[in-house]
């Protein structure tokens, strides 16, 4: 049995890892360094999984795939993958908000405890097979069944396996390879900054910001394309497919007046000689106060007419924003790839045929940031490389 798995990513060397450790054959194909996209997770520290131990409720967490991973999360979930890091010597710990990183807070560290432990795969570099440290750059365009297996097609050669897994991830997946019975949903980036018109905010940070359009509260950063950061992440992610532009409404105060409604005339009249934007700027950071009071920025407190007051809570509770594209190049994840409905949850492998398999994020899954999208290419790659495994014995 010899295995040829398309994409160093982390799905597919983590697929490596468990078929080499059951003393199988693998080749690694891909045209860059191994393992390049694991660098830039969790700001480099290396979000590697979340601390959500309910197969269920960790499947919740993913736009794309939720009902799909109910089974493979309940043989592969965040507890299995715990015990696959400290048996790759990667000992790791949780934050309050429940990410779980390495103690060593390096991707970089990560990268080469696990490409150590697959040193003893061949990578495909220019026609001839060299060592993993040495790179990968063969681009592979065509997967090919066979009567006893497949061959994979590159521009420079032709290689014979038993069987094949495609792990080739999402960022690049711009030329999907063809595979026969499988269809390519739409792909759309996610996890992204969306663009709007709204530059003169840039750097500027709101804290526990509530999404009406996603019942979901987080924190905004302005950029100098747009808006930013965790809950505009998780925005995109849910609306990867809206048609833009689009509209999205936020409620700036949520926390506060959830409890008790925010009187902003009692503020007022606490202040009666600061000028509005003072006023709010005990709320807000100061350019953003500034930019919601508007026209009536440097009015003195005690000269709001009811009017004004009512037009600037408006501003507060609905704030809105009118999206125009995505940050197009930055993304770290994709939404779509390879339908699910082509594929055995249970197995990995294609339903219209034997032996291949499609492994992370070149399905149609992607999960919000916190580690949801490793533990996707940490459970698909277990549950491939077990069905190889189990044909084996």
């Amino acid at each position: 049995m010899h295995v040829g798995i398309v994409g160093a990513g982390a799905s597919g060397c983590m697929c490596a890892y468990f078929l080499l450790k059951a003393g199988i054959e693998v080749t690694l194909f891909d045209y860059g360094t191994p393992l390049r996209t694991l660098l830039p997770t969790g700001g480099g520290r290396c979000n590697l999984a979340h601390a959500e131990f309910d197969p269920k409720e960790l499947a919740k967490n993913y736009p794309r795939g939720e009902k799909f991973l109910y089974s493979v999360f309940s043989k592969f979930s965040t507890q299995e993958t715990l015990e696959l890091f400290e048996e790759l010597g990667i000992k790791t710990y949780t934050q309050d908000d429940g990410r779980i990183f390495p103690i060593s807070n390096s991707a970089q560290k990560v990268r080469e405890k696990i490409l150590d432990k697959i040193k003893k795969a061949e990578f495909i570099k220019e026609g001839v097979n060299e060592g993993v440290n040495d790179g990968v750059n063969e681009r592979v365009n065509g997967i090919i069944p066979l009567e006893t297996g497949y061959k994979i097609k590159t521009k420079k050669a032709e290689y014979y396996f038993s069987h094949v897994v495609v792990a080739t991830g999402g960022m690049n997946r711009g030329k999907c390879i063809n595979i026969n019975g499988v269809e390519i949903t739409e792909l759309n980036p996610s996890l992204v900054g969306l663009k709007c018109d709204i530059k003169e905010l840039s750097g500027v940070v709101l804290k526990n910001v509530y999404s009406k359009d996603i019942n979901q509260i987080g924190d905004i950063l302005f950029t100098h394309f747009g808006v930013s950061g965790p809950l505009v992440y998780k925005i995109s992610s849910i609306k990867a497919f809206d048609k833009l532009p689009y509209e999205l409404n936020f409620d700036l105060l949520y926390n506060i007046s959830s409890f008790t409604p925010f009187d902003l005339q009692k503020l007022l009249n606490e202040n009666p000689h600061k000028e509005l934007k003072n006023v709010l700027s005990s709320i807000f950071p100061h350019r953003f106060a500034e930019y919601i009071a508007g026209s009536f920025a440097d009015k003195k407190s005690h000269s709001i007419d009811g009017k004004t007051r009512d037009r600037i809570l408006d501003r507060i509770h609905n704030f809105t924003i009118k999206v125009t594209g995505c940050d197009r190049g930055e993304e770290t994840v994709t939404a779509g790839g390879y339908n699910l409905d082509d594929i055995n949850s249970k197995t990995m492998e294609i339903k219209n045929g034997k032996n291949l398999y499609i492994i992370g994020e070149a399905l149609n899954i992607d999960g919000f940031c916190g580690g949801f999208n490793l533990q996707n290419a940490w459970s698909t790659a277990y549950i491939a490389a077990s069905s190889i495994i189990s044909q084996a014995e």
